[in-house]
């Protein structure tokens, strides 16, 4: 069970952090699912590390249907638990995961961004559980703007090279630069160990430095929720994962995400 002032928290200010959420051998089971899944990636893999620079960022998703220990993980660990009490929904559609691998030495940032432009997804009851296989010392974690969920703005998707997605006449806002204006924000970021997750909504806007250990890597997953009030919708240009299956689903703007993509875990 989620404690009342760590769910006021996580509506307040967007994220919390959750610590040893996860026992031990959910983290192994990852940790060989993640390993799987760099061998064998999906379709969306991307490194996002230029040729011949230090270290490798490597992002990849949508890989939970055919990864056991992520399936797994998806329908058996708490997760689905902990995203309805934190979003106080009745229930937690799961989205996707999300893998992100920042080997030792490399230098790419995260860019600021927030994610619910990317999805197929409107609506207040949605968040993210961000789960670390290493531990990872704050200041090479992902930092979020408190509060920016409630900003009830929406900025354009950004690549993780750095550069905006081309969608004109999307209706999205250019991302601020917050590293210039780091003053006015209340940042936040943690020390975590493996077996910790950060919770954090879909508008909360985040960003993330480069692994500055030369030994150590950062290997994560987050896993992505929605709950009662999400719909979905189609966003002009770009979406991110495009969810070609998305036929199959035959789901239309406006209808709430219960589909075999996006299964559906009710409260006891």
């Amino acid at each position: 069970m989620i404690d009342t002032e760590t769910r006021n928290r996580f509506q307040r200010d967007g994220v919390v952090v959750l610590r040893q959420a996860f026992g031990s051998d959910w983290i192994e089971k990852l940790r060989d699912g993640l390993a799987e899944n760099m061998a064998t990636p999906g379709p969306y893999t991307r490194t996002y590390t230029d040729d011949g620079a230090p270290g490798n960022f490597f992002g990849d998703y949508c890989n939970w249907q055919r990864i056991a220990g992520y399936e797994d993980f998806v329908r058996n660990s708490s997760a689905s638990a902990m995203a309805r009490q934190l979003m106080g929904s009745r229930k937690a559609n799961f989205f996707h995961e999300h893998v992100l691998v920042k080997e030792p030495g490399t230098l790419d940032r995260t860019p600021w961004h927030h994610d619910q432009p990317y999805y197929c997804v409107d609506g207040n009851d949605t968040v993210s559980l961000w789960v670390p296989l290493d531990p990872v010392p704050r200041e090479w974690g992902v930092e979020f703007v408190a509060g920016s969920h409630k900003w009830d703005r929406l900025f354009r998707p950004r690549k993780f090279v750095g550069a905006d997605y081309e969608q004109p006449d999307d209706g999205f806002e250019a991302m601020p630069d917050i590293d210039a204006e780091r003053h006015a924000h209340t940042l936040l970021s943690y020390d975590l160990e493996p077996g910790d997750c950060v919770a954090f909504h879909f508008r909360t806007v985040h960003g993330a430095p480069g692994n500055g250990s030369a030994t150590a890597r950062r290997r994560a997953i987050a896993w992505r929720w929605t709950g009662d009030d999400a719909r979905f919708v189609l966003r002009r240009g770009v979406m991110s994962p495009p969810f070609p299956e998305m036929a199959a689903c035959a789901l239309v703007a406006g209808d709430v995400m219960d589909c075999d993509l996006f299964p559906a875990f009710a409260g006891s």
